[in-house]
């Protein structure tokens, strides 16, 4: 109240007209009715997930052979201390055999990136501990670079709400098809959300509706499910997001969690806020956030071009080791070469301008490879497969920015 009778004897002395100081009222009123709608929405969405959170909890218990007084029955304890048993043995054997190669299972994930990157942040490795991410900008709370792991994260120590820093920012800087991609790190029970929202926040006009992610799932309105392959952990997730004109698909790692045949309204921004609840015990991390303009489906490409231009196919930093979101450009390159028996490709590796020219030639030969040997094991007969790279030779974009970088580095399946 003091802080409000302040700001009035404040406008009376600068001599600001009745008209103005209503003008300016209102719209503070208007602010605030828009915020306190926001959080009203958001603390039952919290509620209903507790009250989902308790129902799973209590199924798992029963099925866990769990009574109604919560005690096991003996049949299920004995066979728990068996099971318990046999793990210890498993883990033993592991822990004196060599590391096995991690397997992707992502063998029906069909999200495919856009051709060309429009916005890209890591972050960069040159960014400065400690302050904000030069790639963004902020509409409120806190965000600030970290290095989590030896890589470089945007950490939300109270929670914030930041959108991407373009010279367009006021503008409809997304096309009519185009993806999101990003990862999130959760704890255990992590009752932290992560929102993506259809506009800019800080330059743009509201519109419609966010979309929320949980660490074991996606809520979009009244759409969304969640997903558990066995305990909830905590960890990365993986999540992506799809939008062909009035559809929306949302993914959280190798699941689609969320379709939406029409949203009913035209995106125009991006804008990611983190949750700060329970920020005193948790801190949420933000890594690889990519928005890609889409394209024409693979086998146009093909016919027009002769060639297929992926970005979507990543590999651990400076190795040839894939990420499992790969998958989703490898299987639809695997289902068109079924459709079309006769199409073989040569897949060639190319990569940005950084580091040295030989060693990114020799990694781009080497992605070349895990790519087309992954192919054939999926069942492409290696007759129709060889592979090349080119390494930092072959730029279809400039290498100043981390745009222009991200688009070069691509794997190309061209036809022979």
């Amino acid at each position: 109240m003091k802080l409000l009778k302040a700001i009035i004897f404040s406008f009376l002395l600068a001599g600001i007209s009745p008209q103005t100081h209503a003008q300016f009222f209102k719209k503070i009123a208007n602010h605030a009715k828009e915020k306190v709608k926001r959080e009203a929405e958001r603390r039952t969405e919290r509620r209903v997930d507790k009250g989902i959170d308790k129902t799973f909890d209590k199924a798992e218990g029963e099925i866990d052979g769990k009574n109604k007084s919560g005690k096991k029955n003996k049949k299920t304890k004995k066979k728990n201390q068996s099971n318990q048993t046999a793990n210890t043995q498993k883990n033993t054997i592991k822990k004196t055999t060599a590391n096995p190669q991690p397997k992707l299972v992502w063998s029906r994930y069909d999200f495919v990136p856009g051709d060309t990157v429009i916005f890209e942040d890591g972050p960069a490795d040159d960014e400065e501990v400690g302050e904000f991410p030069s790639r963004w900008d902020l509409k409120e709370g806190n965000a600030e670079i970290a290095e989590v792991d030896g890589n470089m994260v945007i950490v939300f120590p109270h929670g914030g709400e930041i959108v991407p820093y373009l010279k367009n920012s006021k503008e409809d800087y997304l096309p009519e098809v185009y993806t999101i991609e990003f990862d999130a790190y959760y704890q255990p029970e992590d009752p932290r959300r992560v929102w993506i929202s259809f506009y800019d926040s800080k330059n743009q006009k509201r519109i419609g509706q966010d979309i929320t992610f949980y660490y074991y799932g996606i809520r979009y309105k009244d759409s969304g499910s969640d997903y558990k392959p066995d305990k909830p952990k905590g960890g990365w997730r993986h999540f992506a997001i799809a939008v062909t004109k009035d559809k929306l698909k949302a993914y959280m790692d190798d699941q689609r969690l969320v379709n939406i045949p029409h949203i009913g309204f035209n995106p125009t921004g991006v804008t990611l806020e983190v949750d700060g609840y329970a920020a005193d015990k948790v801190f949420g991390y933000i890594k690889n956030f990519r928005i890609a303009k889409g394209g024409v489906k693979y086998y146009k490409r093909v016919i027009t071009d002769g060639k297929i231009i992926v970005n979507g196919i990543k590999f651990d930093v400076n190795k040839a080791t894939l990420k499992p979101e790969s998958m989703g450009p490898i299987n639809r390159i695997y289902r068109l070469m079924k459709k079309q028996p006769d199409l073989k490709f040569s897949v060639e590796g190319h990569t940005d301008s950084d580091g040295d020219e030989a060693f990114n030639l020799k990694l781009s030969k080497e992605r070349a490879k895990t790519v087309m040997n992954k192919l054939i094991s999926m069942g492409i007969d290696k007759s129709r497969l060889k592979y090349t790279g080119w390494g930092e030779s072959k730029p279809i974009d400039n290498n100043n920015t981390p745009e222009g970088k991200a688009n070069n580095r691509r794997v190309e399946f061209v036809k022979f």
